[in-house]
């Protein structure tokens, strides 16, 4: 079986209210993120895609270096032929430093979405994320940003 890896950042800002970024498709949300290239490790990965995909630096953000979530599953992929991939998704967690102004190039559009869990808005990868990220916040409160 076809195996794949996708990293990517979660940004949060406090700001006008405590949020997070999601990408739009027509039909359903997205993080930023996107597959490994040779050579590139996982960190790398993730700011690259969060860049190509939102224009946002690392420079804007200040990087949690322990939040780190992870998630295998199975799916069939049109990028490759319509084959069973077994896809390991990596987020890590970003606070953006102040505004920026989002430039989306592989989505429709993007949103702020208000940090109000439980949240229930994709079962794959995102829900897991948030609920993953809730407890992180949970155990520490000077986890979050202010």
């Amino acid at each position: 079986m076809l195996e794949k890896k996708s990293c990517g950042v979660i940004v949060m800002r406090n700001k006008p209210q405590l949020s997070f970024l999601l990408m739009q498709h027509p039909h359903r949300y997205d993080l930023p993120k996107g597959h490994m290239e040779f050579g590139e490790d996982e960190w790398s990965c993730a700011l690259r895609e969060l860049y190509e995909e939102t224009g946002i630096q690392a420079s804007n953000l200040d990087l949690d270096n322990t939040f780190r979530f992870t998630t295998n599953y199975q799916t069939q992929s049109p990028r490759f032929g319509n084959q069973i991939v077994n896809k390991t998704v990596v987020i890590f967690l970003g606070w953006l430093k102040e505004d920026v102004n989002i430039q989306v190039s592989e989505h429709d559009s993007f949103i702020w979405m208000e940090w109000k869990p439980p949240h229930a808005i994709q079962k794959k990868t995102i829900n897991p994320l948030l609920a993953e990220l809730d407890k992180y916040f949970k155990e520490d409160e000077s986890r979050i940003f202010r």
